[in-house]
């Protein structure tokens, strides 16, 4: 069959223009919807930059808002097509639920690094103990939270078990108060081991003044007679001001003859003729 020029001119009224135009329209609206969807995405940069949020998580929503944009025009620039969308609507947003679904646990990660990110209970190189586990935060991420352990062992920790949990935060605060806990046997003197672990307290130039150091009987244990000693120091200094006074106080109680019990038991035998 062959055509001839009117057929041909029917050919490109009823089919190549409108589709072409319908092409050029959806390049056009894909092209001018990119170009708005980058704009937003700018503007909401700067917007989250200016609200001293994580890097991290400005440039995680950046890319989401991107990707749920572009996903808009690009629906927008098939339908100029000619293609029905609403099918394809309804089958993005069925894959989006199953996908949400499969993911659940991820998006309760990412919900619990998202609060932790936004509210900061604590940073990189604070040294924290959650979800059981005592380090020095090293990275904070979207789904995850990095560790070192003082054995210098990394530990990652998802976040939802982090945000779900109690924080504690040993860098918080600029101070810290070392609690510690010393026995002397019941015929010591007290009073001289009191004035014993004061000095040794009073020596240490890492030990505040301020707030000043508690010195008490706490308890009049089974084999002791416990003193309660509370110093404050810098955060930074905690460890080494405990390990020290232990030390120290040891060595001062054995030079002034002050017995550090252990727990022990008398054994009474009556004799029966």
């Amino acid at each position: 069959m062959d055509f001839t020029q009117t057929d041909l001119e029917k050919i490109i009224d009823t089919y190549v223009i409108p589709y072409g135009l319908n092409l050029i329209f959806a390049i056009v609206i894909f092209l001018v919807g990119k170009m708005v969807v980058k704009g937003i995405v700018s503007l909401t940069k700067k917007l989250l930059n200016k609200a001293n949020l994580d890097g991290v998580l400005v440039s995680f929503v950046s890319a989401i808002i991107n990707s749920i944009l572009m996903l808009f025009v690009i629906i927008a620039a098939v339908g100029q097509l000619g293609v029905d969308t609403t099918s394809l609507v309804a089958l993005i947003g069925a894959a989006g639920l199953a996908i949400g679904l499969s993911l659940q646990s991820s998006l309760q990660n990412f919900a619990s690094g998202v609060m932790l990110i936004v509210f900061r209970p604590f940073t990189s190189g604070d040294f924290v103990e959650v979800a059981g586990i005592a380090g020095v935060i090293e990275k904070i991420s979207i789904f995850s939270t990095q560790l070192r352990t003082g054995d210098n062992k990394l530990m990652i920790v998802p976040n939802g078990k982090i945000y779900g949990d109690v924080i504690i935060n040993y860098s918080a605060k600029d101070t810290r108060r070392v609690d510690m806990v010393f026995g002397i046997g019941y015929d010591d003197d007290i009073k001289k081991a009191k004035n014993l672990i004061m000095k040794v307290l009073e020596e240490d130039e890492r030990i505040l003044a301020d707030p000043a150091p508690l010195v008490a009987v706490s308890e009049l244990a089974d084999s002791s007679v416990n003193f309660a000693v509370r110093p404050w120091v810098n955060s930074a200094d905690y460890w080494g001001v405990y390990f020290d006074t232990h030390e120290k106080i040891k060595l001062v109680f054995d030079e002034e003859n002050i017995s550090i019990p252990y727990p022990q038991m008398d054994v009474h035998l009556d004799k029966v003729s």
